[in-house]
Order: structure tokens, then C-alpha cells, then sequence
């Protein structure tokens, strides 16, 4: 437990933090799964830059790894060229 009032706030920021994170994961990982599920091109097309946008964009806040944004963003291009 926290001893000190700066530690008390850091654990309140932090919880903070682990939410907002936790809420742009989850957006991230719902808009991943509607491109995977879509099986029309210029749907899928429209969508693909948006997610690699956000994905982007959580790599940079160090949300998630770069490598793993890159291996997604990867695997959707794949999909949708395929479509």
C-alpha cells in the first residue's frame, strides 16, 4: 500500500492510465475483428486504412509493440488483397 501522498496519487494515475489503455485496446482489437469478418472488398478496402491508423497510433503510445502493430497490419493487408 501506498506510504506517501505522491505514491498514492501515481497509483491513482496509474489505474487511470491502465483504463484508458485498456479501452483503446479493446476498440483496436473490436475494429480488427469487424475487417476479419468482412467479405467485401471496398468495405474492407475503406476500412483498412483506419485500423492501421489506430494500430499506429497504440504502437506510438507504446500501447501495444510496433512489431506486433506491424505483423497485424500486415495480416489485414493480406486479407483484404485476397478478398
Amino acid at each position: 500500500m501506498a506510504n506517501h501522498k505522491s505514491a498514492e496519487k501515481r497509483a491513482r494515475q496509474g489505474e487511470k492510465l491502465r483504463l484508458h489503455n485498456k479501452y483503446f485496446a479493446r476498440t483496436a482489437r473490436n475494429m480488427i475483428k469487424k475487417l476479419r469478418e468482412t467479405t467485401d472488398k471496398k468495405e474492407a478496402s475503406e476500412m483498412l486504412p483506419k485500423v492501421n491508423a489506430i494500430l499506429d497510433k497504440l504502437a506510438k503510445k507504446n500501447i501495444i509493440h510496433k512489431n506486433k502493430a506491424a505483423n497485424l497490419k500486415s495480416s489485414l493487408t493480406l486479407h483484404v488483397n485476397k478478398l
